[in-house]
């Protein structure tokens, strides 16, 4: 089993105080309920359109504690990005939001005379933040760093290596249509610029040539083969994107009529650490180092002992508090953030778990260990595992389901910790901000429904929390499946939102 250098334990939060079990409030039978509240809500769910559909609903007073209402709550339902709750849950009960991680730069060799004579390696322990907002320069203080420990020359090798998480990169249940999107970008202990990379193509002036591509950055894709070509001006574009599961190679075939502007597409890296060291490398010569050996990349299952064993730490980058990145990532949807921090409690409950008197339970990969710590937290909850099935973080995986009680449970805990307020503040709030800024505008909802969406296709969700227009505290979740609006029919985020301003709008008192 591959184990960590010595100094690679840094990654290890102190655990938080344990809650006491939380237990839902029993709703007694016939709970109070507004009737007119319910008669909308089942006037919308049981339309036409919704006959092939599956709804599963509940809302529940976190002042009373009481079910206020409930449709097939206790049925599995896929969550989508809702999901991303359970690994916030996790997030803060187990790492904390003041917690940081690390880059950092490794020297495995002696230090003489300017000269390292061994190899420098780049060290990735899951900040998904590298390259973005603050840390744009991340490379250029690295090297500075180098710099001031005295080495102008490695007479060595330049290794990235994201070992540090054991296990593929692509979570579990993603499918492989998805993985060339920058939404499904790898999960990675080294990541730099959110682990996806701008395509931008550009029709040729004439008919027939070839359209141009440009990748940024250039090494996000290894290999691109392109048949693209220029098509009549006004004709149908017929653009087509293909990568083999594993490839380095992206196919590119169609046409792009001419005259049209550029088109700009987000995908996925094939390898962010062999990106993050082009970038490292590029860094150290403008600052006047020289690499005289390759640039090499390990990951997982490989094992980095022969380059980290014995090192010595040169640089180091912090990443932003962990409640920022899952301020960032609830807010934007942005499963890499979630996928990553849900890695982190996997490393973290590895760690507790080899430093326990409890029996070796062979090899278990870094996901499978987050699931494990969430698991346990959802025990104490009170959510049973027939209620929540989840397989990896973000929400990304059709093998996620849960029920919608379950979901309210979540939140009814979340409502009930010490960083209850921090937490609302995280999700999107309706007309204001997040992947909620353009929905429920000028209705009651607006600057009120704090909540998580989850959208993929076919699966349509809105989960957290609104106060009614009597002062109510509500935590409700409203899963849709297995629909897809006809045409002339409202877009099914409407659907979603038109419940949350029922709710939002709603005068029955407490």
């Amino acid at each position: 089993m591959h184990r960590l250098a010595p100094w690679a334990a840094a990654l290890v939060f102190a655990l938080a105080a344990v809650p006491a079990t939380f237990a839902k409030p029993s709703a007694p039978p016939g709970a109070a309920s507004s009737a007119p509240l319910a008669a909308g809500i089942d006037a919308l769910i049981h339309a036409p359109r919704f006959a092939n559909a599956s709804w599963g609903i509940e809302v529940v007073s976190l002042d009373t504690g009481r079910t206020l209402y409930a449709h097939d709550a206790e049925r599995l339902l896929e969550p989508a990005s809702t999901a991303k709750l359970f690994t916030a849950a996790l997030t803060l009960d187990r790492l904390g939001a003041d917690q940081r991680t690390a880059t950092r730069l490794l020297a495995r060799g002696p230090i003489r005379h300017v000269r390292l004579d061994g190899t420098l390696v780049l060290y990735g322990m899951g900040d998904p933040t590298l390259g973005t907002a603050a840390s744009t320069d991340w490379a250029d203080r690295l090297a500075t760093q180098l710099l001031a420990h005295g080495v102008r020359r490695v007479h060595g090798d330049l290794v990235a290596d994201d070992t540090y998480f054991a296990g593929p990169p692509i979570g579990s249940g993603w499918e492989v249509g998805d993985l060339l999107g920058a939404f499904a970008a790898p999960a990675a202990a080294l990541s730099v610029d959110e682990n996806s990379g701008w395509l931008t193509l550009t029709p040729a002036a004439q008919v027939g040539r070839t359209v141009d591509l440009a990748l940024d950055p250039p090494l996000a894709v290894p290999a691109i083969d392109s048949r693209l070509i220029t098509a009549p001006a006004n004709s149908a574009g017929d653009l087509n994107l293909y990568r083999a599961p594993g490839s380095d190679t992206l196919y590119a075939f169609g046409s792009l009529p001419a005259a049209s502007a550029p088109r700009r597409l987000r995908l996925a890296m094939n390898d962010p650490a062999r990106v993050a060291a082009a970038q490292l490398r590029d860094a150290l010569i403008r600052h006047g180092v020289t690499i005289d050996g390759q640039v090499r990349t390990l990951h997982w299952p490989q094992d980095d002992t022969a380059v980290t064993a014995g090192a010595t730490l040169v640089g180091e980058i912090l990443s932003p508090p962990l409640g920022e990145i899952l301020r960032s990532g609830l807010k934007r949807s942005q499963n890499l953030y979630l996928q990553n921090l849900l890695l982190m409690a996997g490393v973290q409950a590895k760690t507790l778990a080899e430093q326990s008197d409890a029996p070796p339970l062979g090899f278990i990969t870094t996901e499978a260990w987050g699931l494990r710590a969430l698991r346990e937290l959802l025990d104490r909850i009170g959510i049973a595992p027939a209620d929540a099935r989840l397989e990896e973080g973000s929400g990304l995986s059709r093998q996620n389901l849960v029920t919608a009680s379950a979901m309210v449970r979540l939140l009814q805990y979340l409502a009930a910790q010490p960083y209850a307020a921090s937490l609302r503040d995280m999700l999107p709030l309706a007309g204001v901000d997040g992947s909620l800024i353009g929905r429920m505008r000028g209705t009651p909802a607006a600057g009120n429904v704090q909540a998580k969406t989850g959208s993929m296709t076919y699966v349509h969700a809105l989960a957290g929390y609104v106060t009614t227009a009597s002062g109510q505290h509500l935590a409700f979740a409203l899963l849709l499946n297995n629909y897809e609006p006809a045409a002339g029919d409202p877009p099914a985020s409407r659907e979603l939102d038109a419940i949350a301003e029922r709710l939002a709008a709603d005068r029955h008192a407490p």
